[in-house]
This record gives C-alpha cells, sequence and structure tokens, in this order.
C-alpha cells in the first residue's frame, strides 16, 4: 500500500511538460504586449476623431465621461472584441473579499426568428446590475436588498482574457449599492486619487505651475509568492482549505543556507514564469523582474510604474496569472502571507510616487537641498506618516500579515520613515535653521581593472523599514503578499491630501499671494516639519529589539496584531480624514471595519477547523498505529524473555495523550462565541483560539519528529520546498 505522500513524489518524477512554448523569435515581446488591450492606438484607430477625443480627455485630463459617447466605444468595443474570438462580455470589479469578481454575459443575442445577432449597447457598457446582497457590505446592504450596480470606468482599460475555448471582453468597473455607497476597493481608490490630485495642485500654484495638467499617483507593487507541486498541495487538507501549513515540522534545511535568493531558476518554474509573463504581456501589465527569492520555492514577479489605479486593476490580474498558469505546468501558487512556519513568509512591497507632466514630484535631484519643490512633497510625506502611523498599520492588518510583520522577514508593526543618509541629513539642517548641503552621489571601484567603475547612492538602502525612500519614491513594504494593493495606496493618497492640504494653507497664510515671500515662507515650513516630525524618521535596525523601546519613547504606535490594528479604522480622526476628502463616509467606513473583523474571525475559525479535523482524522490515528506497533514489538520480546526499552512508547504515549488533550482544548475554544458582538468575537479568536492552535500545533511537530516515515500522513517541510 503507497501512501500519498509516495504518490506525490512519484507523480512529480514523472512529471513532463505540456506542449511546445511561445516563440519569441517569432513574436518578439514588442508585438505582443497590450495585443489584447483596448488602447489609445485601438481607440484611435476604431472611433471616430471626436469621440476618441472626448474619451481621452476623461482618460488623461481626468474630465467627466460624456455619456453620449457610450454607444460608439460599446460599438467599436465589441467588433474589436469580437474579431480576437471574444463571445463574452464582462464587467469586472473588485468586492470587499479582496478578490476580483466577473458578471459574464453573451453578446448573442435571439432575434425571433431562430437566429441571433451580436449587440452590445452603451448602457450595457456603462452599467451592469450584480446582487449585491452576496457580496461582503459591512451592514450596507441587508439579504433583502440586493441592488447593486458596476459602472465603467473608462481610465482603465478594457482588455481581452483568453481561454483554449474562447475569449471574454473584460471591462473594469466600480461596484456600488443602490444608495451610492462603496461596495469595492476601485471606489475609494479613485475619490483618493482626485483628493491627492486636487491639493498637489494647489501646492504646485504656489511654485508658479498652473498648468500641470492631473497630478498622478503611481505604483508598483513587488509580488512574493510559492510555487509548489501540486500532488503535495492535494495531499495538504491545510493548504487547500486555508493557503498555509497548520502543521509542519522545521526541515533539516530551511534557508539559512542563503542558496535561494537570486539563485538560478529551476527549469519547470521558470516556463511557468515566462508564460505567466506571456500573458500578463498580452494584457499590457508591464512586468519587469523576476527572480528567486530568500525562502525555498519562494518568488517574486514586480511591474514597472502605472497609474494608482490601473497598477491596482493589474496587480489582480498577476494574481489570477499566476495561480491560473501554475495549474498548467503541475504546480500550486500560493499567495498566503505564511505558507510555511520558520521561513520567510511573502510580501507585497507597494512602491508609491506622485507625478505630472513636470515629472516625478518625488524626484530629489542632484542638489536636493536646493530642490525646495521636492523638499516640500517630501515634507508632506513626513507629516502624513508620522500622523497617520496608525491608519498604514491599519490597511495592512490581516490574520495572514500577523505572521510576518514584526519577525525578521519584514518590517515591524512599527510604522516609521526610513529616509537615507542623504534627505535625514537635509531636514536635521532645516531644523536647526540653516541648510547648506547635500551629500553627493559618489563613485564605487571594487579594485579589479577590467570591471567599470559603478555610480554610488548617496545613501544605503534599507530593508527592515516599513517605509522606506528609495531613490524618487516610497516602498510601503509591510502590505501582505494576498492582499489587494487598493487599501494600503487609498490611505497613501488620502493622508497625503491632507498632508498637503495643511501645506498649501500654511504657504497660502504665509506668502499672501505675494511669490517673493515663497522661499522664506517654505523654509519656516520645513524647519516645523523636520521639528515636529522627527520622530518618525529612522534610518537604524527595525528587526532589533532595542528600536520598540525607542519607537515609544517617540510616540510611535506599535499595532501588534489584527485586532488592535483594525480598531484605527474607527478612530475618530481616521473617520474625519476620510470624510474630509470625500472618499469614504463614516458609514462606509465603518461597514469596511465590520467586514474586515468579520474575516479575520472567519479565516481563523476556518484554520481551527481544519486544524482539528486534520489532528483527528491524520496525525492522531497515525500516532495509534505506531503507539501499537511499539506494543507489539514489546510483547513480543517480553515473550521471548526480552527486557525491551520502553523510551519511545513512553514518550509516544504521553504524546498522544497531550494530543489528544490539544485537540479537545481547541475543539471548546471554537465552540464559545462573543455573543453576537464582532469586537467580543475577534478577542476571543486572538486570545483563546490561536493559543490553542499554536499549543496543538507544537505537540503535533513534535509527532512528525518521532513517527516512522512511512506512518507519517502530511507531505513534510522538505518535500515540498526542496523537490521540484
Amino acid at each position: 500500500m503507497t501512501s500519498p505522500r509516495a504518490n506525490a513524489i512519484a507523480a512529480i518524477n514523472a512529471y513532463r511538460s505540456t506542449g511546445p512554448g511561445w516563440n519569441f523569435r517569432e513574436t518578439p515581446t514588442s508585438e505582443l504586449f497590450g495585443s489584447n488591450v483596448f488602447s489609445d492606438a485601438v481607440m484611435r484607430a476604431r472611433l471616430p476623431k471626436n469621440i476618441a477625443k472626448a474619451l481621452q480627455a476623461t482618460i488623461k485630463q481626468g474630465k467627466p465621461i460624456d455619456p453620449s459617447i457610450a454607444d460608439a466605444v460599446a460599438l467599436a468595443m465589441k467588433d474589436w472584441a469580437i474579431e480576437k474570438g471574444a463571445t463574452h462580455y464582462a464587467h469586472v470589479f473588485y468586492p470587499l473579499t479582496g478578490l476580483t469578481a466577473e458578471k459574464h454575459d453573451s453578446f448573442l443575442t435571439p432575434t425571433g426568428d431562430g437566429t441571433a445577432v451580436a449587440e452590445f449597447s452603451g448602457k450595457e457598457l456603462i452599467q451592469g446590475e450584480p446582487d449585491a446582497s452576496s457580496f461582503p457590505s459591512g451592514g450596507l446592504r441587508a439579504t433583502f436588498e440586493a441592488r447593486g450596480y458596476t459602472a465603467w470606468d473608462p481610465t482603465s482599460p478594457a482588455y481581452i482574457l483568453d481561454n483554449p475555448n474562447g475569449t471574454t471582453l473584460c471591462i473594469p468597473t466600480a461596484y456600488c449599492a443602490w444608495t451610492g455607497e462603496a461596495l469595492d476597493k476601485k471606489t475609494p481608490l479613485l475619490r483618493s486619487m482626485q483628493a491627492v490630485d486636487k491639493q498637489a495642485r494647489r501646492v504646485l500654484a504656489l511654485f508658479g505651475h498652473k498648468d500641470v495638467g492631473p497630478v498622478t499617483a503611481a505604483a508598483g507593487p513587488e509580488q512574493e509568492y510559492f510555487l509548489i507541486d501540486r500532488n503535495f498541495y492535494f495531499a495538504r487538507p491545510d493548504l487547500v482549505m486555508t493557503g498555509r501549513t497548520l502543521f509542519g515540522a522545521k526541515p533539516p534545511k530551511g534557508q539559512e543556507f542563503e542558496d535561494q535568493y537570486f539563485g538560478a531558476i529551476p527549469e519547470r518554474v521558470l516556463a511557468c514564469m515566462l508564460e505567466t509573463e506571456r500573458e500578463l504581456f498580452k494584457l499590457g501589465v508591464p512586468v519587469k523582474t523576476r527572480h528567486n527569492e530568500v525562502a525555498p520555492s519562494q518568488y517574486e514577479i514586480a511591474p514597472m510604474y502605472e497609474n494608482a489605479n490601473i497598477a491596482t486593476d493589474h496587480q489582480q490580474s498577476i494574481m489570477q496569472m499566476l495561480t491560473r498558469v501554475a495549474q498548467k505546468y503541475g504546480m500550486t501558487c500560493l499567495l498566503h502571507e505564511k505558507p510555511f512556519q520558520g521561513i520567510n513568509g511573502s510580501g507585497k512591497h507597494v512602491n508609491w510616487s506622485l507625478g505630472c507632466r513636470l515629472g516625478n514630484l518625488l524626484e530629489p535631484g542632484e542638489t536636493p537641498h536646493d530642490n525646495m519643490q521636492f523638499l516640500v512633497f517630501c515634507a508632506a510625506v513626513l507629516r502624513g506618516v508620522h500622523l497617520h502611523a496608525d491608519l498604514l498599520r491599519a490597511v495592512v492588518a490581516s490574520s495572514g500579515n500577523d505572521h510576518r510583520l514584526g519577525a525578521n522577514e519584514a518590517p515591524p508593526a512599527i510604522i516609521s520613515v526610513f529616509l537615507g543618509e542623504q534627505l535625514t541629513n537635509i531636514f536635521k539642517q532645516f531644523e536647526k535653521g540653516e541648510v547648506t548641503s547635500s551629500k553627493r552621489m559618489g563613485t564605487l571601484s571594487v579594485g579589479v581593472d577590467t570591471l567599470p567603475p559603478l555610480p554610488k547612492h548617496a545613501g544605503d538602502r534599507n530593508r527592515t523599514s516599513p517605509f522606506a525612500f528609495t531613490g524618487n519614491k516610497f516602498e510601503f513594504r509591510a502590505v501582505g503578499s494576498s492582499q489587494s494593493i487598493a487599501g494600503p495606496l487609498v490611505a497613501l493618497n488620502t493622508i497625503m491630501a491632507e498632508s498637503l492640504d495643511y501645506v498649501a494653507t500654511e504657504l497660502d497664510k504665509a506668502t499672501g499671494g505675494d511669490s517673493g515671500k515663497l522661499p522664506a515662507a517654505v523654509e519656516k515650513l520645513l524647519q516645523r516639519i523636520a521639528s515636529e516630525h522627527k520622530g518618525v524618521i529612522f534610518n537604524g535596525n527595525g528587526y532589533s529589539q532595542e528600536w520598540h523601546a525607542e519607537a515609544a519613547a517617540r510616540g510611535l504606535p506599535n499595532f501588534k496584531a489584527t485586532p488592535e490594528a483594525l480598531d484605527q479604522l474607527v478612530a475618530p480622526k481616521n473617520l474625519a480624514l476620510f470624510a474630509t476628502y470625500g472618499v469614504l463616509s463614516e458609514r462606509e467606513m465603518r461597514s469596511r471595519y465590520e467586514i474586515y473583523m468579520e474575516r479575520y474571525c472567519k479565516d481563523l475559525n476556518t484554520e481551527a477547523s481544519a486544524a482539528v479535523q486534520i489532528a483527528k482524522t491524520m496525525i492522531l490515528p497515525a500516532a495509534y498505529r505506531y503507539q501499537g506497533e511499539l506494543v507489539d514489538i514489546a510483547t513480543k520480546l517480553k515473550t521471548l524473555g526480552q527486557s525491551p526499552h520502553l523510551g519511545t512508547l513512553d514518550k509516544l504515549t504521553r504524546l498522544v495523550g497531550e494530543l489528544e488533550s490539544r485537540i479537545d482544548g481547541l475543539e471548546k475554544s471554537l465552540g464559545h462565541s462573543g455573543g453576537g458582538d464582532v469586537r467580543r468575537e475577534v478577542a476571543h479568536f486572538h486570545d483563546d483560539v490561536i493559543p490553542a492552535m499554536v499549543s496543538l500545533r507544537e505537540t503535533a511537530d513534535i509527532a512528525e519528529t518521532i513517527l516512522p516515515d512511512d506512518l507519517w500522513p502530511l507531505p513534510t517541510y522538505h518535500e515540498m520546498l526542496f523537490i521540484k
């Protein structure tokens, strides 16, 4: 009798790649890129000039959409899609599940004479109507209040999603209730981009820039993920149900050799990456980087910068495509923040900046101490992060991310800013009242004549910082790998809108409209911000225990777990912040608080229930079998007049008793509740259920090290991580 583990390993050994690969020599990536996108070029080619111009004004300049053009756009979009084999169209939206949702409709409409025609109207393009009671709403919609609307987002291009049996025209949309309240992640993102655009233009106008066009938030997320063989995946009920391993002893080798990071990519994995990139290229997703990450079987894919709204849509496509393509190569993509205990988890570093026709507003230039415009925007970021560190922690809070934040693999739960030596020195000069210089870039020689000299940046990087300046952008490193980047971007844009509002208002008051007074007013403002908000700047080791004590002395918040972090969403100052800038009403904020709290409970309930089931039906029976084998051997030895050594049996017997007790303890903890109060429910899961899960795991992981290999029922860490 073979075990599921043995069958899995045999299947991996027998794996062969499916079908021929893509020939990039015949179809270069430059031709492939955007080929399935209803792009600017396609619009110009297929739409009447006046229609194309009106649509571009909305897309490029943020002008209100003219509903009268919808029929013409819909007709062109339909004809283009059908030429590419599309049979259906879908409004794609992003509900508060964190996943991508789609409602598909056929282009075909029966004519009544036994035939059908392909139709797609402006009305169908602009509006869809999915059931609003079937998605999380946090009380915004009751079960019997079903009406919800999807609204075409013309700023994010439609695209074709290929399938071997046909293609679908996908239309990015916002999603709202019949009452107009946001039920999705896109709507508040678009609102936040509008808010930061308005306030940034006020600041730029003070510097004499009147016609800069929209100021756009840009983002570039770095997606980390694991790939393991699907045979192992299906032999692990915990991975199937929760996305992470609830049991698993530490393997003899983990990541301590540091041989995975940037190492040679295994052939099957590389083939999967190449096809993923090919499909993403067709969708216009500008993926740029791929490499091995730190942990075994962990990888990263990263696109270039884009408009924050498009980047968010593309990020959802990246996660979908990674999952979809991995299956074709006999693997499963794990996006959970901590699939394997004891090795690095996965994050999603979100690089963020602001830009307009003038360029990147966070570009310091060669002499940043002289670049007052840059320093104003940089100071606004410092102020915003310092005042709203609690909010930035809240928008990355989840049960999965709790496994990462604060560990020696991810930034701490304390939100601070790494500025680097150059900028930190400049702000210290401002604090002292006299700014005279910037540390200059140098040249690095490595002592080999044949190697070129390397430009040396004026400051180092810091991987322990949750919010780091990295040359011309800020990198928000605390975002979880499974999360949509919309929430973090909404928070960043909104706090920046508030901070730029403050800056513009203060400079307006100080100058009274006299541009000649601006330099002195800017210098005074920067001095004030440098003095009042220097506490948020930290360039040291964020992993150290000393930093925790220092951060507390500086008054920086440290919300170590999701429950207390999520509480910050409904703090009066944060409710007022989002309401003031028209991003989220108090009712919308409280609904999100309820949804995220409920999700925390549901995630942990699923994990705990799965742990009980696996322990009772797989681990405990295996322990009983080994116990029986040892008893049988001891009995036979006694029959032969021998004195059996009972150390292993005694140890196993104690372990079995402990395992039974801890299973019972976890079951009992699941039998309690918070009496209908979501905050008490959350506290119960955090304070009672999680410790019971940890306790059960400790015992089960010891059992794995004692039981014979042929009796252990679950694929082990060394198998899943190192057999590829």
